[in-house]
């Protein structure tokens, strides 16, 4: 049996820049991280003393004998793609739930082709990787979601991640361990309960977004301006205040990307000394960022004691063979 370890990712600044309509005619910058919270996909041969040729665990179990048969459209079309004709059992087990904004479809599709091609004795390249699951995803699953999470997932670590001419180009963040400590620290994350399908939020705003291109040049130079910070000695705050600036840019991209619960979240952690923030992913709910000095954070975690925190640190491994 193997076990592949995909992390999730923390989409810092320049979200949107990477969606499917705009990079049709624009580029797109993005800087974001992996973090230590995990998809793990275990997988094997499946005998063929069984009459079923497919064994699939994730929320439901399925049975299936042919490829077709198979209803997870992520896992039949990894399947597929991947090239095995042997039958196989998978499991999924994730350390957050779906649609939480942090990457889990992504990182589900990245983990799922590692796998596959992992069983078969086969070493594809992390770039490779990302692209496959770009193409399976969009082109073949045809599900409204940008290029950033395959590619964060699959290399792992702090990226500034470059988009342009049908193409990307991902940039290591250069800077010292101690400033992505420093960062790391004034970084929360809040599982809001709030479920939410992130295609649909897409959905709600992608098809006008070639009409947005002040707010989509304003979330490029935010995205700069981030980088400088953190690869400088800047006060490492300034972060807060980008985050802030970007998720009021971002509302105003579509009327479901926030609602009600979610503003008075945000209005609430900001009255109480939180710098900045916003909902990670498309938006609609999911996990909430927070960007809080650490001396108020305790604070913090009380007023927000109905939802769930989560814990992180940044990671640089990337989509891996776990155990084998």
């Amino acid at each position: 049996m193997l076990i592949v370890r995909t992390p999730y990712r923390i989409s810092l600044l320049g979200g949107t820049t990477d969606a499917q309509e705009w990079l049709l005619n624009h580029s797109g910058e993005v800087i974001n991280t992996s973090i230590d919270k995990y998809c793990y996909i275990f997988i094997k041969r499946m005998p063929n003393y069984f009459t079923h040729k497919y064994r699939i665990v994730y929320r439901e179990i399925e049975y299936a004998k042919e490829l077709d048969d198979i209803k997870h459209q992520s896992v039949r079309e990894c399947i597929r793609f991947s090239g095995i004709n042997d039958g196989i059992e998978l499991i999924h087990s994730g350390d957050v739930p779906a649609r939480s904004g942090l990457g889990s479809s992504s990182s589900f599709t990245v983990g799922c082709m590692n796998a596959l091609y992992s069983l078969q004795g086969k070493y594809i390249p992390r770039e490779v990787l990302a692209r496959e699951a770009i193409y399976i995803e969009q082109k073949i699953l045809k599900e409204n979601v940008g290029s950033q999470d395959q590619i964060a997932v699959s290399v792992g670590g702090f990226n500034r991640i470059i988009f342009d001419n049908g193409d990307f180009t991902i940039y290591p963040v250069i800077t010292t361990k101690d400033r992505i400590k420093e960062l790391n620290n004034r970084l929360m994350l809040f599982y809001t309960k709030i479920e939410r399908t992130s295609s649909d939020i897409i959905a709600s705003y992608v098809s006008d977004i070639n009409n947005k291109r002040m707010q989509q040049r304003i979330n490029k130079e935010i995205a700069n301006e981030g980088l400088r910070i953190i690869c400088s000695q800047a006060d490492i705050r300034q972060i807060g205040d980008l985050l802030h600036e970007y998720w009021l840019m971002k509302k105003s991209l579509g009327n479901q990307i926030s609602n009600n619960k979610i503003d008075e979240l945000y209005e609430l952690a900001i009255a109480n000394g939180a710098i900045g923030g916003k909902i990670l992913g498309s938006g609609g709910g999911g996990c909430l960022l927070l960007f809080v000095e650490p001396h108020l954070q305790n604070k913090i975690k009380d007023l927000f004691k109905n939802l769930v925190y989560i814990p992180f640190e940044f990671e640089n491994l990337g989509s891996h063979v776990w155990r084998n």
